[in-house]
């Protein structure tokens, strides 16, 4: 992926539910305005969601999903009604179909229920205005037809004005530096880093200081020591990758405030509180214990990968226990959670902040510690105290966490 095109995590995503033969598809394809699913008039034509990535005036960078009929039926029925609960979790805004030719459907309300449970703003588009005409006396209702375009722009438009709109405030370092500043990056490249590019939270945060004016230096932690050594004045802060959080730590002096990658897309992404408050769970494991490593992403393993080697044994040596790891990626993540004595999640960005929202908030709810990838190597290499140190309040947290 190339630095100035939008990554797919940042995308807002627009998903369409609704009954089978509602007409979901075809309207994915007014609204898009070239054919995304595949339109017929038997039920349950689409059979899997379908996504497409694209630009959409005048909604800007999105990522639009049509989903199988939420009231199919039988055993492959079931399987993508589960498919569909799993889009709810990425969704920032929904798209209801209804057919005006049937009305509002059990499922229909079902799915008006799901979406007010997770706070996902929903339009409801009363489709086939060209066969029935049929109004609906809800105030997020638009008449469409996608034989004559009725409604199509409306929606459109109604769309724009409930999906949610970007924090200026927000940075992911920006507002820890003024313009000038130098900021150190420390960027391993070793077997598991992707040939050819930074991964995305470097390119990330590069794009972000630059943004300000600040002065990103990029190096290896092998060269990091020389890289201190030529600047004139120390830095304003050194940013490093979790995995050589010791080594860098020994490097950088006391006084240079250090973090990491991972842990400005914590607070980014408004998890940073709940994982700190999390990560004093693995002081409790005990052996047999089980801990659930979850990526955001599917990736091709590498023979010391972060999160199905590296962790898990820098885990058992750290507490001395035998430790069961499971390990789960992509949408893959499992809606029970009992069996599980805590969540440790990579970085989330290769998925949307509604879906690491969603995991958080159902490990909350079955009462399992939920906590990230960079704060548990902090944690493990002595470093967290350090690596916090620039957030005052979360800092502060600590207090509570080591009681």
């Amino acid at each position: 992926m190339s630095m100035n095109e939008t990554p797919a995590a940042e995308r807002v995503r627009i998903s369409f539910f609704g009954c089978r033969n509602a007409g979901k598809s075809s309207l994915v394809n007014a609204v898009t305005g070239q054919t995304v699913s595949v339109v017929s008039d038997v039920k349950g034509t689409t059979t899997d969601p379908v996504t497409k990535t694209m630009e959409l005036l005048p909604l800007g960078p999105v990522i639009i999903t049509d989903t199988p009929g939420f009231d199919d039926a039988g055993s492959l029925g079931s399987l993508r009604v589960d498919r569909t609960r799993q889009i709810l979790r990425q969704t920032d805004l929904a798209v209801l179909v209804v057919d005006s030719t049937t009305g509002l459907q059990a499922a229909d309300l079902e799915l008006l229920g799901l979406f007010t449970e997770r706070q996902i703003p929903v339009i409801i588009a009363v489709n086939k205005q060209d066969l029935v005409r049929v109004s609906i006396a809800d105030e997020r209702a638009v008449p469409t037809s996608t034989v004559t375009g009725e409604g199509i722009h409306i929606l459109k438009e109604r769309m724009a004005r409930l999906l949610p709109k970007h924090d200026p405030q927000k940075h992911l370092a920006a507002d820890l530096v003024r313009q000038n500043d130098c900021v150190v990056l420390v960027c391993p490249i070793d077997e598991s880093a992707p040939k050819g590019r930074l991964i995305l939270p470097q390119q990330h945060v590069i794009r972000d200081l630059l943004e300000v004016g600040a002065l990103p230096l990029v190096t290896r932690e092998t060269e990091l020591a020389k890289a201190l050594g030529v600047l004139t004045a120390p830095p304003r802060l050194v940013i490093t990758d979790s995995q050589v959080f010791k080594t860098v730590a020994a490097i950088v002096p006391e006084e240079i405030p250090l973090t990491s990658f991972s842990i400005l897309m914590a607070r980014y992404r408004g998890f940073l509180k709940t994982d700190v408050q999390g990560i004093s769970s693995l002081s409790r494991l005990r052996d047999g214990d089980r801990v659930l490593m979850a990526e955001g992403c599917t990736h091709h393993r590498q023979c010391n990968d972060i999160g199905t080697v590296k962790i898990p044994r820098w885990l058992r040596e750290h507490t001395g226990q035998d430790i069961e790891i499971d390990t789960c990626s992509g949408n893959d993540f499992p809606q029970d959670l009992h069996s599980y004595n805590a969540v440790i999640h990579c970085g989330g960005c290769m998925v949307s902040e509604s879906e690491v929202q969603a995991r958080r908030k159902m490990a909350e709810a079955q009462g399992i510690p939920f906590t990230n990838y960079g704060l548990t190597i902090a944690q493990i290499t002595g470093v967290l105290e350090r690596s916090l140190r620039l957030f005052p309040d979360i800092h502060a947290l600590l207090g509570e966490v080591h009681e």
